[in-house]
């Protein structure tokens, strides 16, 4: 598991998406910032509420198991059918167990990879979000480490 430094991987991934930068969640210091209630349509404009009826901490909607979270930077393409874009920050949990369907950070003979995990006929995959990628079989004598589930994708809007 990674500590509280960063680390960094270089080079091209054979599994389509790579981790960049891996850095432990910390929540530190309370900066919220304004919520309003009411909500925006993504349709029709309509006139929006001029006051704020909360306050909306990132770090408090975000993290959930500070000391078992972790943010992580992806290189690749292989999971955009799910929203996991290039450059794109995911918040990951180490406390929650992967299910069949939960995407994951993994490292599959060292390599990182964001991949959808599931079990087929008892045997463990990674699942490609994109049909240019491959499922990749699990084979006796590879070693899979689960380094936890993503729970949010954080990336800029274009």
């Amino acid at each position: 598991m990674p500590d509280d430094s960063h680390s960094t991987s270089s080079g091209s991934s054979k599994h389509g998406l790579i981790a960049t930068a891996v850095r432990k969640a910390r929540k530190g210091e309370e900066r919220p910032r304004p919520l309003f209630q009411s909500r925006v349509p993504a349709g029709f404009p309509s006139p929006a509420d001029d006051h704020v009826e909360a306050s909306l901490d990132l770090s408090q909607e975000l993290v959930g198991k500070e000391e078992a979270t972790f943010f992580v930077r992806v290189a690749g393409d292989s999971m955009t059918g799910v929203g996991i874009h290039n450059e794109d920050i995911l918040v990951v949990d180490r406390s929650v167990e992967p299910e069949d369907g939960s995407i994951v950070v993994a490292a599959l003979d060292g390599e990182l990879t964001v991949k959808r995990y599931e079990v087929r006929s008892g045997y463990p995959y990674l699942m490609p979000e994109a049909e240019e990628y491959d499922p990749i079989p699990i084979q006796d004598g590879q070693e899979l480490v689960v380094w936890g589930v993503v729970q949010h994708v954080i990336h800029e809007v274009s």
